[in-house]
């Protein structure tokens, strides 16, 4: 709400008396122009007094007064209204020259529908017109009329004094309204858009965090686990000592490389299909190659297949998305299995169902007990698994196994695309499809597809 100052008040104070006062003004001019009229043809404006005449005073005084009552309040109200129309009957004596102090009350009826809404003011509107058609009708009788005419000629002036300005009231205030309204439904729209804005960038930031986790967890666990073999291996075992910071050599750089590959995609949204920023996009097949990775770093890890995997995969039947969320899982599952079940072994299972499923499972065996778990914080590798989960319907469940160890389970719908849609791009950005429900949500309202809700079993947290 605006706060008025008194320097407000003084500035706007000669603009709310322009009215009242103007009203007035021209109320005067007219009586002396009505008065010096009748002097030059007595016939005409029947019943005016003579200029200066105390008649003729008198009408002053009460045309004053009715600009005063204009002036009492910021736009007139119902007892203003009824005061300058119950100074109409009192300008009876200026027989048919009363029409002079029907301008105040066309102003105070203007004014109370525009302000205060006809609605309200009904009972003041009906009071108004009838003390105008009183006052003219006892004018009209004073100059000999008969009782007839003065009567319709008081209920003319009363509906042309009073309803007149409600009805050009009754239309400024309307589209007053609607211009409000509209007002009012292009803030909402911009206070939406805002809140999409605010929601799309949420969403970004969640989907630049979760891919920098899923770089970062996966390469720098593997360097972790290798720079504590090296130094142990540098005194005894030179030669592996070596090996191994090759290997680190290896993983420093495939970390640098999916990071500038991320940096690409967010700089550029809309680059080529084909070019130096594009990337084989992570399939199915890439989970061996994960596998093949986490035996390079000495973790005891099987693949081991069930059903037509490869079927699946190249048939079309697990769309890309689908396919990065395994790959995604799978590396997560084996980061976080070599990070706090370092020398356990690991099993990934593919299990193609013939229930048109893929389930993806990532056990790993109790860790040893004479090594002790290096101390961490809870991550957001589970998390992130889960969202990517839910973004393609599949069912994710984790949790402690009963052998002490821990299992990833990921469960992800099998569905054969119609024969008429085509087939999907080969190759796209690095990272797109995590990123480009994301990327997306700033140009539409939601990306979301239906999905079943994901049952996870612990608390938020990447150790298993």
């Amino acid at each position: 709400m605006t706060r008025v100052t008194d320097r407000d008040r003084a500035r706007l104070r000669p603009a709310r008396l322009a009215v009242p006062a103007t009203c007035g003004v021209l109320a005067v001019l007219l009586l002396v122009v009505a008065a010096l009229l009748h002097a030059a043809d007595p016939t005409g404006l029947v019943g005016m007094p003579a200029l200066g005449a105390p008649l003729w005073w008198w009408a002053v005084a009460v045309l004053l007064l009715q600009a005063v009552a204009l002036a009492s309040r910021p736009h007139a109200d119902a007892r203003v209204l009824v005061a300058v129309a119950a100074a109409v009957p009192a300008l009876a004596g200026l027989g048919e020259g009363i029409g002079v102090g029907l301008l105040a009350v066309l102003v105070a009826a203007y004014e109370v529908t525009l302000y205060r809404g006809r609605a309200r003011t009904v009972p003041a509107l009906v009071v108004a017109g009838l003390l105008v058609a009183c006052g003219v009708a006892w004018a009209e009788l004073r100059i000999g009329s008969e009782a007839a005419l003065a009567v319709t000629g008081g209920l003319v002036q009363a509906l042309g004094s009073v309803g007149l300005p409600v009805l050009a009231a009754t239309v400024v205030g309307a589209r007053r309204e609607t211009r409000a309204a509209r007002a009012e439904s292009l803030a909402a729209r911009a206070r939406e858009h805002d809140a999409l804005v605010r929601v799309a960038v949420e969403r970004e930031r969640t989907a630049m965090a979760r891919e920098l986790h899923d770089i970062a967890a996966h390469h720098l666990s593997g360097i972790a686990v290798m720079t504590g073999a090296i130094g142990r291996q540098i005194d005894v075992d030179p030669a592996g000592a070596k090996a191994a910071v090759a290997q680190v050599r290896e993983q420093s750089t495939a970390m640098l490389r999916d990071l500038r590959n991320l940096v690409v995609l967010l700089r550029d949204d809309d680059a080529p299909a084909h070019g130096p920023g594009v990337v084989r996009m992570e399939t199915l097949a890439g989970v061996s190659e994960l596998v093949a990775a986490a035996r390079a770093q000495d973790v005891d890890v099987t693949l081991r297949r069930s059903g037509p995997v490869d079927e699946v995969a190249g048939s079309g039947a697990l769309g890309p998305l689908a396919q990065l969320v395994v790959y995604r899982t799978v590396q997560e599952a084996l980061a976080n299995a070599s990070r706090h079940a370092a020398g356990a072994s690991c099993e990934v299972h593919l299990d193609a169902r013939p229930d048109d499923r893929l389930e993806v499972t990532v056990r790993n065996a109790a860790p040893p007990h004479d090594d002790e778990p290096p101390a961490h914080e809870p991550g957001y590798g589970l998390v992130g698994m889960r969202e990517r989960a839910e973004v393609t319907g599949a069912r994710l469940r984790y949790g402690p196994t009963g052998e002490g160890g821990w299992e990833v389970r990921l469960t992800v719908p099998v569905a054969v695309p119609p024969p008429d849609q085509p087939d999907q791009p080969a190759h796209l950005p690095a990272h797109h499809a995590s990123l480009q429900p994301s990327h997306q949500a700033a140009r539409q309202a939601s990306h979301e597809a239906s999905h079943q809700p994901a049952d996870p079993t612990t608390p938020e947290g990447d150790a298993p």
